[in-house]
């Protein structure tokens, strides 16, 4: 066929892109033809849903039974290697997320910034890469986002250019288009492993040490309610899930999200999610009215993945009427910041009350608040452990228990420093020796014992 004529010049599969993985299904012009040709017929000629149901393997072995037919009756020759890469871009096209398919499979990416259909960065280990994958055109990306929001029963068009959603695998996605986005069509996807990371992992990351660990650990078994403050990507989901496994297995955990995000590998654990209004402005399930409904639920244990406005009063009201134990996020840079942000959101909520009320209400349902951040060699640490409660005259006090100590940089840009108590002994230890947990003091004194253990290049 003349459409399928190989032209003269060469289509090299290049090694050298800084992200082969995805150049050589996106960067082949004449595959590119081969696949959209295919891809028509394929749409026409079979029963895409009863494909899709199909096993990974069986559907790809399905997709091959066709596409040989095809080629055989229109008499197209092409090397194995090229028909590997047609296969894959078939799939990814008419099943799959298209070219996003190839960072979505590599483990070592946790983040796809997509900013217009030219340009497509990842995060890995916490730095950003520009790639070389590219979109067809505008109208190819806005076709693989409206492919990931249908299914959720979302939509993205200029009456609503945001939209939140998630990927099968649970990975979080934001989408903008214009005319809010001045630069075309703009993804973020926030990747989750399929196995969630541990505390263990986290501190063999580098996150924090042995004592902060075992410390927190323990005050989530006691049932103290903490709140987890940082900046946008700097793990307080991640920390979340994981510190989560410290809650007993025989307790009834209840989690609430905008987006469902959180993976909790224990029984009698049900998950809450939030959802947007429908075309005609209806039917709007908020945050603040499923922590509401929740209380109906009998839970043990409240976990909410972020709180940002007028249901941080509903989350506070849980933890001071029974439900101890409970956890919950928020964005902030210090736990200052953290408590002067939940004082504002009291106020959302409409609560006409005098500042100090509010501070008394919020220290009487907060134990702790533990502070993570990004810093930026991209690294992601604990950086405080804080007790709050009301000291004397009823003033607010935030105690630091556990620090990370920055000491400086690195030759290559990376952080040093170390974790260490601040050498003040927590209020609540009389509380975790009630609930069978004995801790050593020793490990809240402050000396060059623990300097020397905990000082290293992050």
């Amino acid at each position: 066929m003349a459409l399928f004529r190989r032209k003269e010049e060469k289509h090299v599969l290049t090694e050298e892109a800084p992200r082969p993985v995805a150049a050589p299904a996106y960067h082949n012009p004449y595959i590119d033809e081969l696949a959209e040709h295919y891809k028509s017929k394929l749409l026409r000629e079979t029963n895409l849903e009863r494909l899709t149901s199909l096993a990974p393997g069986e559907m790809r072995l399905a997709i091959e039974r066709m596409v040989s037919q095809y080629m055989s009756e229109e008499k197209v020759v092409i090397p194995r290697n090229e028909k590997e890469v047609l296969l894959t871009r078939l799939i990814n096209e008419s099943v799959g997320l298209g070219p996003l398919e190839p960072l979505l499979a590599d483990p070592e990416i946790t983040e796809i910034s997509i900013n217009g259909h030219q340009e497509v960065y990842i995060e890995k280990k916490g730095r950003l890469e520009l790639t070389d994958l590219k979109f067809r055109d505008e109208e190819h990306l806005r076709h693989i986002v409206d492919r990931i929001v249908a299914p959720l029963g979302r939509r993205i068009d200029e009456s609503s250019p945001m939209v939140d959603a998630r990927l099968k695998d649970g990975s979080r996605v934001n989408a903008v288009i214009p005319p809010i986005s001045l630069n075309g069509t703009l993804v973020s996807i926030r990747k989750f492993r399929k196995e969630p990371y541990s505390m263990e992992d986290l501190m063999n990351f580098g996150s924090f040490d042995g004592a902060m660990c075992r410390f927190l650990q323990a005050i989530v078994e006691a049932k103290m309610n903490v709140l987890i403050s940082g900046g946008t990507g700097s793990g307080k989901t991640t920390l979340l899930n994981a510190v989560s496994r410290s809650i007993p297995s025989y307790e009834r955990v209840i989690t609430i999200e905008d987006s469902a995000e959180l993976k909790l590998d224990r029984s009698n654990c049900i998950g809450l999610e939030a959802r947007p209004p429908n075309m005609e402005g209806r039917g709007e399930i908020t945050i603040r009215h499923l922590v509401k409904n929740s209380l109906r639920m009998r839970p043990d244990r409240i976990i909410v993945g972020e709180v940002r406005g007028a249901e941080a009063f509903d989350m506070l009201q849980a933890m001071n009427t029974g439900h101890e134990g409970s956890l919950t996020t928020v964005h902030a840079n210090s736990p200052q910041d953290a408590f002067t942000r939940l004082e504002g959101m009291v106020v959302m909520a409409g609560m006409e009350l005098p500042s100090s009320i509010i501070r008394e209400y919020i220290v009487s349902a907060l134990d702790f608040i533990v502070q993570v951040t990004r810093l930026s060699d991209g690294t992601r640490k604990m950086v405080s452990i804080s007790e709050v409660f009301t000291g004397l005259d009823k003033q607010v006090v935030v105690n630091e228990i556990f620090r990370f100590q920055r000491i400086g940089m690195g030759k290559k840009g990376e952080v040093l420093g170390y974790f260490t108590p601040t050498g003040k002994v927590p209020h609540s230890l009389e509380r975790l020796r009630m609930f069978g947990i004995e801790l050593d003091e020793s490990m809240f004194t402050m000396g060059e014992v623990n300097k020397r253990e905990h000082l290293y290049p992050v």
